[in-house]
């Protein structure tokens, strides 16, 4: 078990293409940390910092008390699964999980042991002399597991270990990892694309957006008060509603322009620390938005996509018609170019700067 601290971490290409801008965090020992962002954040290049395969250009990584920079991955204490399985296709499954054992020179009474133990936590007994290619993907993605697991490291790595699997394994295999994260309480990073994978499997994430740590806290800490407009938008399914809007004079309120010469008015929950008249973007989840005959907030709605439990919304808001998205429960029906007015609880607004992006924090 280890703790890992992330110290000022950089990485810069060829001198002068800088990916990774300074990253600063202490992992827990025991805890389960998933880095979560698009396509090109620099989430993978963040971890394969801390596993070793990618050279540290500024900053330090420390594993337990050691500072690894200079350390071979063999010598991190680390083990890692990788999204493509990477097993020897020519060996048995129980080879593939025994091989780093051997090339440690284990005892074979020992390797043998660390086998057989890991293959009954993730139910590989029966499958032990099969090779990967008679293997379902989610089987591979256990024996892959396996064989980080049979190392007893320190710290477990992911990355994006699941997103070559159906979505019903993709259930499956999360709840797998999340069960024998919690069982060997083993400090574990774990890269994804999926909010809905970090969401379920965090403690704590890494929320990234072009090399830098846009908001770090619990998922529920990052859902109920994102940090920007950016994590507004990238944590949570659908994604945030955002509305052009005026902080008002009482700064207890914010005024939004709606179908004409309309000015539709909200009550904040908290007065804003943002000056009276401020131009602001005012979030709203399209969960939080609550049918209501007499409600301040009127849509336009274009298309109702049903999802059996759920029905998502589709319409527009106010003259400029800005995109809005609403969540309700059951089946909804509703007729293009229908209008439907809508309520949100003071609590469930979100207002961030509109030139910087950044959540406008309550007075004091």
């Amino acid at each position: 078990m280890a703790q890992i601290q992330l110290r000022g971490v950089q990485k810069t290409y060829d001198n002068k293409v800088q990916v990774i801008h300074g990253i600063d965090m202490q992992i827990a020992d025991g805890e389960f940390i998933v880095i979560v962002g698009p396509s090109g954040c620099g989430k993978s290049t963040l971890l394969r910092m801390v596993a070793g395969l990618e050279k540290i250009t500024g900053g330090e990584v420390a594993i337990g008390d050691r500072v690894v920079n200079q350390l071979e991955p063999k010598d991190r204490d680390i083990a890692m699964v990788f999204q493509n399985y990477a097993l020897y296709p020519h060996m048995s499954v129980y080879a593939n999980m025994a091989y780093g054992l051997k090339i440690r020179k284990l005892p074979k009474e020992e390797i043998d042991a660390r086998v057989r133990k890991a293959a009954k936590m993730l139910e590989l007994e029966k499958l032990l002399d099969r090779t990967p290619r008679q293997l379902s993907g989610g089987q591979r993605q256990r024996v892959a597991m396996g064989r980080a697991l049979v190392r007893e490291p320190s710290v477990f790595l992911f990355d994006e270990p699941l997103s070559n699997l159906d979505a019903k394994l993709r259930v499956q295999m999360r709840l797998e990892i999340k069960r024998l994260q919690r069982e060997l309480a083993v400090t574990s990073v774990y890269v994804t694309h999926d909010q809905v994978e970090a969401m379920t499997l965090a403690d704590r994430l890494i929320v990234m957006n072009a090399g830098s740590a846009e908001q770090i806290g619990t998922p529920m800490d990052v859902y109920e008060r994102p940090a920007s407009v950016f994590v507004a938008g990238f944590i949570g399914s659908p994604a945030m509603n955002f509305l052009a809007a005026k902080v008002g004079e009482d700064r207890q309120s914010v005024d939004l322009a709606g179908t004409g010469a309309q000015k539709v008015t909200l009550l904040l929950a908290k007065p804003t620390t943002a000056t009276p008249g401020t131009p602001v973007a005012l979030g709203v989840r399209p969960e939080h938005l609550l049918p209501l005959s007499d409600g301040p907030l009127e849509f336009d709605i274009d298309m109702a996509e049903p999802l059996g439990a759920d029905t998502l919304l589709h319409g527009r808001f106010g003259a400029a018609g800005e995109p809005v998205t609403v969540r309700e429960g059951g089946n909804v029906q509703v007729k293009a170019g229908e209008k439907r007015r809508f309520s949100v609880g003071t609590t469930r607004l979100h207002l961030f700067d509109s030139q910087t992006g950044k959540r406008i924090p309550d007075a004091a």
